[in-house]
């Protein structure tokens, strides 16, 4: 493997860069450590699960700089970035990480306000007399 594969990864409004080097098992997100970028439990385990899939936690370093959304789509964002990198540095991981639904992109973002309503689909209050 080279000095690093990057990939990027998008959910919702939140775009991740994911840089993947051979290491330790360190992730950071914004030159922070992800434990304190996500406080959330099931967040970290979002950005971790495409490594412990393909049981390689703690043999490669990845930096992550995510801009946009909140911290939930920031999350699921990076876990397909790590994904997409994995599947770069070694092509035979790429069946295991499908099969756990690593490599889809979820397309569901903000519905658009409709004319007529108050916003997507909440309508004006009803007043019947």
């Amino acid at each position: 493997m080279e000095k690093q594969k990057n990939a990027v990864g998008r959910r919702k409004e939140a775009v991740t860069r994911v840089f993947l080097s051979r290491g330790e098992g360190k992730i950071t997100v914004n030159d922070k450590d992800y434990k304190v970028y996500f406080p959330l439990v099931y967040l970290q385990n979002q950005v971790e699960m495409p490594l412990k899939t393909v049981d390689a936690l703690d043999k490669f370093d990845v930096k992550i700089n995510a801009t946009g959304g909140g911290i939930k789509g920031q999350a699921e964002a990076a876990k397909l970035g790590i994904a997409r990198a994995l599947c770069e540095v070694n092509p035979e991981f790429r069946p295991a990480l499908k099969a756990a639904g690593h490599m889809t992109r979820n397309p569901a973002g903000v519905e658009r306000k409709k004319p007529g309503r108050k916003k997507a689909r909440r309508s004006f209050q009803f007043s019947k007399r």
